[in-house]
């Protein structure tokens, strides 16, 4: 009897489409020949490396209709609505919406995600994404989030850091649909933390997409850097069985092989890294031909090692810093070598 293909070897095998339109390319070649950033990443791009990549997509997801692109996502920051309160503390307030969305997370494959949705006072015209919107503030400002549930499951938000217990966005707390709930907590401790939902069951919830991350600066900011970014990496189970089927960071699987981050030789990048992934119990991230100092959660300001690599568990965080000596197409993705091959892998572009 022939042997039973797991879903996962399926996908590595190319198998995988709508009519036979979703494929594999083979590696170091771009979906379709599209051009990226004004180079293709074979054996004639400019800087002479030769091919690059992992596995990757035929085509391109419709960033339009799914409301987001992950490029845009690196650098948004919301730093929310900021006013002065009586007592002179910074106030930011937020309005999130949890609603439902079909995103396309590669060529003509949809997922039904959960969603948190950035939205204007009111809660008016919101935004739906995977990951959420990036929220930013400085230690001791006071957080304000106006929650409201659009979809048609209870959910709440559940932010890491230190808050009342009424504040925690755990059951009982859940929040019907239709219903609002006032989040409000002072952003403590500095560093780099997440949100989610933490309705039941918890797993199904996150890895819907119903998750976020939460910077906390240090009064005074940190040390200036050239380039921030934030990674949230994640996956996503299309059929459900509690077994993810691709990989990515900041929502769609092989974004960043088709489109690579452009920084500049010398210049100091700051990543702001985050494990969101629900069904596997570890993540990873490599980055090629460098090395970066690595600041487990962001609650320091001296690097806890010097290191390519970097493991991290479920709901784990830290930020990198780094620079490069050298222009070229360079790889970063998860040394979990199944995880880049489904999606988690991309460039950074560094040039002169």
């Amino acid at each position: 009897m022939a042997k039973k293909l797991s879903r996962r070897e399926f996908l590595k095998a190319g198998a995988l489409g709508v009519a036979g339109t979703l494929g594999i390319a083979a590696a170091g070649q771009i979906g379709s020949n599209q051009p990226v950033r004004g180079h293709h990443l074979g054996g004639d791009h400019p800087h002479g490396d030769g091919p690059h990549g992992m596995a990757n997509v035929v085509g391109e997801v419709d960033h339009v209709k799914n409301g987001f692109n992950p490029t845009d996502l690196l650098t948004d920051f919301d730093y929310g609505n900021v006013s002065t309160m009586a007592n002179g503390q910074t106030l930011r307030e937020y309005w999130i919406v949890a609603a439902n969305k079909m995103i396309e997370v590669v060529p003509n494959i949809e997922f039904p995600a959960w969603t948190y949705a950035s939205a204007e006072p009111d809660w008016k015209n919101p935004k739906p994404r995977v990951p959420g919107p990036t929220l930013r503030a400085t230690e001791g400002d006071r957080i304000r989030i106006n929650f409201f549930n659009g979809s048609d499951h209870p959910h709440t938000m559940h932010f890491h850091g230190i808050h009342p217990s009424e504040m925690d966005g755990v059951p009982p707390l859940n929040v019907q649909p239709g219903d609002s709930f006032l989040y409000e907590f002072d952003a403590e401790p500095f560093g780099l933390h997440q949100y989610h939902c933490h309705s039941f069951p918890l797993a199904r919830h996150i890895a819907k997409g119903l998750y976020g991350a939460f910077i906390v600066d240090p009064v005074g900011g940190r040390p200036p850097v050239d380039q921030e970014f934030i990674m949230v990496q994640s996956g996503f189970d299309v059929d459900f069985d509690d077994a993810n089927d691709f990989y990515q960071v900041n929502g769609i699987p092989f974004h960043f092989q088709n489109h690579p981050i452009q920084i500049r030789v010398g210049e100091k990048v700051r990543i702001y890294l985050v494990n969101m992934l629900e069904f596997d119990l570890i993540n990873s991230f490599h980055l090629h031909a460098n090395f970066f100092n690595y600041y487990p959660t962001g609650t320091s300001l001296t690097p806890s090692e010097y290191t390519d690599t970097v493991i991290q568990g479920q709901s784990q965080r830290g930020i990198l810093e780094f620079s490069y000596k050298y222009p070229g197409i360079y790889m970063f993705h998860a040394h979990v070598t199944e995880f880049s091959e489904l999606g988690w892998s991309g460039h950074f572009e560094v040039l002169p």
